[in-house]
């Protein structure tokens, strides 16, 4: 019986009982141990005729002690707080047994009691141990290179900007840009990621570029393992903002957030425990109305006291949620509370934000279509030229694609570029003045409609989800180019998991056109594609799908623009939030790999969780349900009852401990 959680009752009394571990962390489990001989000892000698109970009784004694002195400390802990543990109950029940000279049972009662909390607490360090390990990952120094020389730093005085030296198959001990070397690093304890990834140093790095915005093969992590290359490293986030201390930070914050079950099961608690004593109050004036001593009603009312407290419901839900958020954490997911933990196993439908999670956010040349007499290699040349002078994203992709088709050729400069707003660009380029753009651009210069053969193959390209457009020199139409924001490679595979796993409504939300958003679904597999959408319409979607769905919506998205849709979806998840505090903050789940790999993982973890949950609500109520009567009749004395109320509180824990094996089928 408690007022308070069993998990933060066990941090409590681990805390208590810290000056009491002189034989180490396992002190607790000699001492049941020593108790359980002394009372085994005793139940032998016992059978011994010949054996007075005047020696028998002071091994029942001892044993107690020894089996009672955490279960002492851990209650005077929490009555010194103005809380009324289990604990209490239990050496109350115990005392009062040894009053009525069942020395045998007190010891019993107190061997069990103290074997149950020392097994319970070794189980959930278990679970804790996935945790703790993540503040372990990160090397206490670093080498920091100043003017040439090495100097090993604590990783606290590593500043921004600071250049660190990592050395082969060690530790990388700061969030950064790769500034020399390469070498691949393993940085499953980040983000999940099972094979490494190859690093290298950044061609285009500047000061003013923003960690979340490198491509992965330039970005590092503190705690992750470099491989079998030497690497100097620009360090942009100091120890204490690194993305390894946010997600130790978060996941611990995590451990205290209640969930659904276990709100409801704390508001189950307020009104039972109070009845529970009325109960065994009660019962201790049981030889008033019926034919029995007091000593027989006040050894009933122990028993009842025992059945009835609810230990395994009190931990049934908290070890689960331990145990799920530990075992997310290893996958690389951040699971932010019992809630989201719970909540996300029972949505019906996904929305996904399309640029950055669907897609790889960063547009490629697909097409460059000559018309006339032009070669594609002209109508390339003539595309990049211009383009270069643009920084518009889709310029950069059209500049990156067209030198590696071209190869290495040497392309002439454009100059006097000019841009033409909603429309295109102009520039000159090798003595003719060029336009890149769409159709009203031309239909404004030329004063007439774009040739049909164009049209209609910007028409075919655009139905794709491609962006076309018409390059255009002088007097002549050189051809179309088109880029296109491409499908994530792991994009198909996830999905086709979630629909194999019963997401039946994969929901698609984009600001780009209806035509390229009904393309990108096709390709991809996605059921309910909504395109020209703004931030606020987003939000608006999310509402109308809520009011569709029983089980609730989930909103993937990178956790900065879509911060207003994730808020309203019943869970929102996050993209990539490795290296970005916005999207560690925002999302109540966080895929810490710039990857959807794990979102299917995450929500059979999710379902997984839940049915342990309930499993777990059924084995604790379930023994009440049957002790209590039992006991109350006098069927069982106080030895079963504390057997099988230890024991059913094990099993809950042990069945918990079961989701740190988790793995998607």
């Amino acid at each position: 019986m408690k007022d308070a959680s069993k998990d933060s009752h066990q941090e409590n009394s681990e805390h208590g009982h810290a000056n009491l571990n002189f034989l180490g962390e396992n002190t607790e489990l000699y001492f049941a141990i020593i108790s359980g001989v002394f009372w085994v000892t005793g139940v032998i000698l016992s059978f011994i005729s010949s054996v007075s109970e005047s020696i028998v009784t002071p091994v029942f004694i001892i044993g107690a002690i020894f089996g009672g002195v955490f279960t002492f400390s851990s209650a005077i802990s929490g009555l010194l707080k103005g809380k009324f543990e289990i604990d209490f109950l239990m050496l109350f029940a115990a005392i009062g047994a040894a009053a009525l000279g069942k020395w045998s049972e007190s010891a019993l009662l107190l061997f069990l009691f103290s074997l149950g909390h020392a097994l319970e607490h070794y189980a959930m360090k278990r679970a804790r141990k996935s945790i703790s390990a993540l503040s372990e990952l990160a090397p206490p120094t670093a080498l920091v290179k100043h003017n040439g020389n090495l100097k090993e730093v604590h990783i606290e005085q590593l500043k921004v900007g600071d250049i660190i030296v990592v050395k082969p198959n060690s530790t990388i001990a700061a969030d950064g840009v790769v500034a020399k070397g390469t070498s691949a690093v393993n940085q499953a304890s980040i983000t999940g990621e099972s094979m490494p990834i190859t690093k290298l140093p950044s061609d285009s790095w500047k000061d003013d570029i923003e960690i979340k915005n490198l491509l992965p093969e330039h970005r590092v992590f503190a705690g992750t393992i470099n491989g079998s290359g030497a690497l100097e490293i620009k360090v942009l986030k100091e120890s204490k903002d690194s993305t390894l201390s946010r997600l130790i930070y978060l996941v611990k914050e995590a451990e205290t957030q209640k969930s659904p079950t276990q709100h409801l099961t704390d508001r189950f608690e307020k009104y039972y425990v109070p009845s529970v004593l009325i109960l065994v109050i009660l019962l201790l004036f049981g030889f008033v109305v019926i034919d029995e001593t007091f000593e027989q009603s006040f050894y009933r009312a122990m028993s009842v006291l025992i059945a009835a407290s609810p230990c395994a419901l009190a931990i049934s839900t908290p070890s689960a949620v331990l145990a799920g958020i530990a075992r997310a954490a290893r996958q690389g997911v951040l699971i932010k509370g019992g809630r989201p933990l719970e909540d996300l196993g029972g949505v019906s439908a996904i929305a996904f934000d399309k640029t950055g999670t669907l897609t790889e956010g960063r547009p490629k040349l697909t097409h460059a279509i000559p018309f006339g007499n032009i070669s594609s290699e002209q109508l390339l040349k003539v595309s990049v030229a211009v383009e270069a002078l643009s920084d518009h994203p889709l310029a950069a992709a059209i500049v990156e694609g067209g030198k590696k088709e071209l190869g290495d050729i040497d392309i002439p400069k454009a100059e006097n570029l000019k841009a033409l707003t909603a429309r295109g660009i102009q520039a000159d380029y090798n003595g003719g003045l060029v336009h890149i753009g769409n159709r009203r651009l031309f239909e404004e210069l030329t004063g007439t409609a774009v040739p049909e053969e164009i049209d209609q193959k910007m028409a075919e390209l655009e139905m794709e989800g491609n962006t076309a457009m018409i390059v255009h020199q002088e007097n002549d139409y050189l051809g179309v180019i088109a880029a296109m924001d491409v499908a994530r490679s792991e994009a198909i595979s996830t999905l086709t998991a979630l629909k194999r796993i019963g997401i039946k409504r994969m929901v698609m939300l984009t600001g780009d056109n209806q035509k390229v958003a009904n393309a990108v679904a096709k390709i991809i597999g996605i059921t309910d594609p909504m395109g020209s959408l703004l931030p606020e319409d987003k939000v608006t979607a999310i509402e109308k799908l809520k009011e569709g769905e029983s089980g609730g919506v989930a909103m993937v998205g990178d956790g900065v623009n879509d911060a207003p849709a994730m808020a309203k979806s019943t869970v929102g998840i996050a993209m990539g939030a490795a290296g970005s505090d916005v999207a560690l903050e925002t999302a109540d789940i966080a895929l810490m790999a710039d990857k959807l790999d794990n979102l299917p993982f995450a929500i059979g973890l999710s379902r997984k969780a839940k049915s342990i949950i309930k499993q777990n609500l059924i084995i604790s109520l379930g023994m009440v349900a049957i002790l209590v009567p039992l006991t109350i009749m006098g069927t069982i004395a106080i030895g079963p009852a504390v057997v099988f109320h230890e024991g059913s509180t094990l099993v809950v824990v042990l069945n918990a401990l079961r989701l740190l094996r988790y793995e998607l089928q």
